[in-house]
């Protein structure tokens, strides 16, 4: 029997080798440095990034922002919206120009925009500067998983790509710890916001001494670069069996990637099948209330009765914290577990602690007791981030980095991070409304009873890709489309 380079019946077989984590340091750094597109997606767009912070101190300065409530959530969700369009030109970008050229793109447009919010004369330029930025963190956003993934070995590639989510978790605890920083320095919002380019301009440098990713260069046919890349990554032993198992499959895959087009994401049964699951937990990573329970921390902590606004910043920077130790956790936990295993333990508690969250938060506001039952909420939240971290923050990035065909990956890719940005467009937009219907209580029960809908979703229609190569999940979705006797041409 014959093993594809980099299976598990492949390593088994040649366990000498496996390229262990922290093994080749040109694969760590490679990591390192796409995963910077993620600091700048926490950092500016995460969970509300450092804008929550700022937007206090811009009030101050601009009058009419202080007075317009319409401004206010213009300024906040303007990136957002940047970042729908650059998730959705970012799967374009990607095979059209390749992931390092995307990547640089995204540098250019999230520095210059970090320049026009600091030096902003008014709020209308703030907001356009806000739309740079999120164009720049939503190509981001579809490239660095896929650059990550197309470089990795497949035995580490899911710790690989979660390296990206610790990145954007990161840079979630980055916008606490600079709101606290330029607290008392003058200009603090320009600070705030104006340091995020910083980043970015590293990345960019950075980014010039990378290679393309191989697996694009081979579609590009550009053999002789593509193999000068997977020799920094391989011994000798296994690079021959890489590259004769890649260049066994080129033509068909240029010969695919050739009549590639948005609407035959849906013509095709087996990537139907891989976008739903790719897209649905993108989808429920936001719908399950991630954002929410981030931004409304401060809130919660205040109800248990620290009534201190700097001290629960603080006790906030700390759950933000806690956010970046859970996704170590799930770099470890990703590829010995696996990604459905993950997902659904991260679910189940999840489940339990948006519960624990509404008793907390229903109790708090009853008036048929003296005591403060805030507490119980706060443990609610600590849950709730020890069970997501690990889990609903890295799997579904990681999914959708390996589970389309090579033809599709960009395409797909993006579309799949346009799904979430747009859910957390959504799950912005409604939950004042909804929890001013139904109180936090009522509104941390509806996450639940989501949560339980995801934890059926990923059962039914999520495989498990755990050491796979990206090869063999384009055979699984194959089989699951069409039954376990569908034979794959291009291992033929």
């Amino acid at each position: 029997m014959e093993f594809t380079p980099g299976s598990s019946g492949y390593i088994e077989l040649y366990p000498e080798r496996k390229v262990s984590f922290f093994k080749n340091p040109y694969i760590l750094s490679l990591t390192a440095v796409a995963g910077i597109g993620g600091l700048l997606f926490g950092y500016d767009t995460g969970n509300e990034g450092v804008i929550s912070g700022a937007l206090l101190y811009i009030k101050d300065d601009f009058e009419e922002v202080n007075q317009s409530s319409f401004l206010q959530e213009t300024i906040v969700s303007m990136a957002l919206v940047g970042a729908i369009i650059g998730s959705a030109l970012g799967g374009w970008i990607n095979d059209e120009f390749g992931r390092k050229k995307a990547t640089l793109i995204a540098d250019i447009v999230f520095a210059f925009g970090s320049i026009v919010m600091a030096l902003a004369p008014d709020p209308y330029v703030l907001i356009f500067g806000r739309l740079l930025v999120g164009i720049g963190v939503g190509k981001a956003s579809v490239t660095a998983p896929v650059y990550i993934a197309e470089a990795a070995p497949s035995e580490i590639r899911g710790g690989l790509v979660s390296i990206n989510v610790l990145m954007i978790t990161g840079g979630q605890f980055l916008s606490y710890l600079i709101n606290l920083v330029f607290t008392q320095v003058p200009g603090t919002w320009r600070w705030m916001l104006g340091v995020a380019g910083v980043p970015a301009v590293v990345q960019f440098f950075l980014m010039l001494c990378l290679p393309e990713s191989p697996r694009w260069l081979l579609m590009q046919n550009r053999k002789d670069e593509a193999v000068s890349v997977l020799f920094k990554i391989y011994d000798a032993d296994r690079l021959e069996d890489e590259v004769e198992y890649c260049c066994a499959q080129l033509e068909e895959e240029l010969e695919k990637q050739s009549n590639v087009r948005y609407l035959d994401v849906f013509k095709s049964k087996e990537i139907r099948l891989a976008f739903l699951a790719g897209a649905g937990l993108q989808a429920f990573q936001q719908f399950t209330g991630i954002s929410i329970v981030m931004y409304y921390s401060p809130t919660i902590i205040e109800r248990a009765g620290f009534h201190s606004k700097l001290l629960a910043l603080l006790l906030s920077l700390i759950v933000s914290g806690l956010n970046a130790a859970g996704t170590v956790l799930g770099i470890y936990l990703i590829d010995h577990a696996g990604r459905k295993k993950l997902a659904l333990t991260s679910l189940s508690g999840v489940v339990v602690s948006l519960g624990i969250l509404s008793a907390g938060s229903f109790l708090d506001s009853s008036d048929s007791h003296d005591g403060n039952y805030g507490w119980l909420a706060v443990l609610g939240l600590a849950f709730y981030i020890g069970f997501f971290a690990p889990g609903m923050g890295p799997v579904p990035w990681t999914v959708n980095s390996e589970v389309y065909p090579q033809e599709y990956r960009g395409l797909c890719g993006g579309m799949s991070a346009t799904v979430n940005w747009i859910s957390s467009v959504i799950m912005s937009q409604s939950f004042l409304s909804v929890s001013d219907a139904l109180g936090l209580g009522g509104s941390f029960l509806i996450l639940a009873g989501v949560a339980v809908l995801a934890i059926l979703f990923v059962a039914l229609f999520v495989p498990e890709t755990k050491q796979l190569t990206l090869d063999e999940v384009e055979q699984l979705w194959k089989e699951r489309a069409w039954g376990k006797g569908c034979k794959r041409e291009s291992l033929l």
